[in-house]
């Protein structure tokens, strides 16, 4: 009996099945991102040609100032003004980094002079003058070198009788500038007197996130004034706000959407629709 058990053999369907070696496949870094709003894991150029928002629940990534002005503008349409001016060191900031330091490490990295492009170009053959803030140069902070470029950018508004659209993305005035950068609030907002005055129009454009010295000046001022879904808005933190007034602050305070609820802003503008929006603006202004 022994001898018979052990001469029986499993028919063919019953052998173990061996799988095959797998090839291992290596996957670009970067290849795949989660989306901080939705959770979902989204292709990195699925994103891209979606304008760098998610497919799934259209969450605005933060994009460069290049970027957004290759989105606004008509292709080859763009003059750059005012490229190669870059900040000095007033008052020689030093921390764990010297002030120098900081703004060659930021140049490098965005390959922009400093955290604002601004120029002149067409949007649906529509002439503009845009400037487009850069929040990953030195987050997006404004320092003598942005308010600069952003009263010029203004004065050429004026003088050529354009439409001007500023894009706001900052955390505020640049600290390691002191009271230099404060003055920027001043002069930019005197500078857009002018242009109303002028009867010029100003489309204020606001990213995530736009807080700090930036909201309390020429982000507000607007003719017309657009934000980006979710984008958060304000001036300081909304902890540094509870923790002041001692209150508990509403649901989605700080957002695009309770600032449009309040009357702060007009409109939410979906970044695929801005291109249009704007240039429906410029028409029924007749600029």
């Amino acid at each position: 009996m022994t001898q018979l058990m052990t001469s029986v053999k499993p028919l063919p369907s019953q052998q173990p099945s061996v799988s095959p070696a797998r090839k291992h496949v290596d996957v670009p870094a970067g290849l795949w991102l989660g989306c901080p709003d939705c959770g979902e894991m989204i292709y990195r150029k699925e994103m891209e040609a979606n304008l760098h928002t998610c497919p799934r629940c259209r969450h605005h990534f933060r994009v460069s100032a290049l970027q957004r002005v290759n989105m606004l503008v008509d292709t080859g349409t763009f003059e750059e003004t005012d490229k190669r001016m870059t900040s000095s060191d007033p008052i020689l900031f030093n921390a764990r980094k010297s002030y120098k330091q900081q703004l060659l490490e930021a140049q490098k990295a965005s390959g922009c002079g400093d955290a604002v492009i601004t120029g002149k170009g067409f949007i649906k053959g529509r002439p503009m003058v845009l400037a487009a803030m850069d929040f990953f140069f030195l987050a997006g902070s404004m320092g003598s070198v942005v308010g600069e470029k952003i009263t010029r950018a203004i004065e050429l508004a004026t003088a050529e009788r354009v439409p001007l659209v500023i894009v706001s993305c900052s955390g505020g005035a640049r600290m390691q500038e002191s009271t230099a950068s404060l003055m920027q609030m001043a002069k930019t907002s005197a500078a857009l007197a002018r242009l109303h005055k002028a009867g010029g129009l100003f489309v204020s454009v606001l990213a995530d996130p736009t807080t700090g010295g930036t909201t309390a000046s020429f982000a507000m001022l607007g003719d017309l004034i657009y934000a980006e879904p979710k984008a958060m808005i304000g001036f300081a933190g909304p902890r540094t706000i509870a923790n002041t007034i001692k209150v508990e602050l509403p649901e989605g305070f700080q957002r695009a959407e309770f600032l449009v609820e309040k009357g702060f802003v007009d409109r939410i503008v979906p970044r695929g629709e801005l291109r249009s929006t704007l240039a429906r603006a410029f028409d029924f202004f007749g600029r």
